[in-house]
């Protein structure tokens, strides 16, 4: 990404001078500002960083043996009725991000666009209901390669949705995806997620831009290895002076189940001891800094704040 300090800075700080006129000002608070812009859309001041979340819409599953690879079907069952859930099928959300810091808007994560099952693909109408037009997305930047995450990039048409935003992509996930040798050798099972990467990145592989995880993105964005869920997973961290916040993306699936129980195993990690030990990390990282966080699977407002529960973690989403 290409945005100098000093246009970040001046760009900041008119930002801030038009929330002091709405009588949301953007110095340091000692809680977030949210508001509910329409179902589905939460927006939170972090000073001079704005975070939106948006649904991309849901994945509903039956809830079989093999979904925690590390747990009997009775314990994760008693997990979900715990948590006042159903205990035969799983309802797991879509959220990516929409930051505007500066002069730029950046999408963390693109949905799964035309390709999801029926009750997704609802980013582009929850970007309507925002305000936002998708022309105006200056960068794209993925957490992983998985295709509920990059499918909506690319429209069946071939068409990028975003047409004037670059793509920022980690280089690890982008070197063990992209690697052909490794795609030949893969599973059948596997292959399918191969030529989604493909698709969607092939047309533009010369323009994606590749960064290694613990760059700074922006100032005040700065990216984090994640790595388990899968070869190149990246957390990102935002400070925009006020509150300090980390998207973790795909470090957890449904939360009743792995935040709540860390060491529990979702059948899409691809290195389960990496996956596990990324959880607590991150966990621990945001309880001991105070900061807000945001998972692309977690419920509610898919933004809100943790805290330690047994020998687990309990997210609590924001509420307007």
């Amino acid at each position: 990404m290409s945005l100098s300090r000093r246009s970040f800075l001046s760009a900041g700080a008119a930002l801030g001078a038009g929330w002091s006129v709405a009588g949301l000002s953007g110095c340091a608070t000692t809680a977030p500002q949210v508001q509910a812009v329409a179902p589905g859309v939460t927006r939170v001041r972090l000073g001079a960083i704005q975070v939106t979340s948006l649904t991309d819409g849901v994945a509903v599953r039956t809830l079989d043996a093999n979904f925690v690879r590390n747990a009997p079907l009775a314990a994760v069952q008693a997990a979900l009725a715990e948590a006042g859930l159903p205990t035969d099928k799983l309802e797991v959300p879509y959220n990516p991000l929409l930051l505007d810091v500066g002069t730029s808007r950046v999408l963390f994560d693109a949905g799964n666009g035309e390709f999801g099952p029926p009750t997704a693909g609802k980013l582009l109408a929850n970007l309507a209901a925002a305000g936002v037009a998708p022309a105006s997305i200056t960068h794209v930047v993925f957490s992983h390669f998985h295709g509920d995450h990059i499918n909506g990039l690319r429209n069946k048409a071939g068409a990028l949705v975003f047409p004037n935003a670059s793509v920022h992509v980690p280089a690890p996930e982008w070197d063990w995806w992209m690697d052909d040798a490794r795609m030949a050798a893969a599973p059948q099972a596997m292959q399918g997620a191969f030529a989604a990467c493909r698709r969607v990145f092939g047309p533009i592989a010369q323009q994606v831009k590749r960064f290694q995880p613990g760059a700074e993105l922006l100032p005040g964005v700065r990216s984090l290895a994640a790595f388990g869920h899968t070869p190149g997973h990246t957390a990102f961290t935002f400070d925009g002076g006020s509150q300090k916040l980390l998207y973790w993306a795909d470090t957890t699936n449904v939360a009743a189940l792995f935040v709540r129980n860390p060491d529990w195993s979702v059948m899409f990690d691809m290195d389960a001891d990496a996956a596990r030990a990324t959880r607590h990390r991150l966990a621990k990282l945001v309880i001991a800094e105070k900061m807000l966080l945001a998972g692309y699977h977690l419920p509610g407002a898919a933004i809100g704040t943790l805290a330690v529960r047994g020998n687990g973690y309990d997210f609590t989403p924001l509420r307007a």
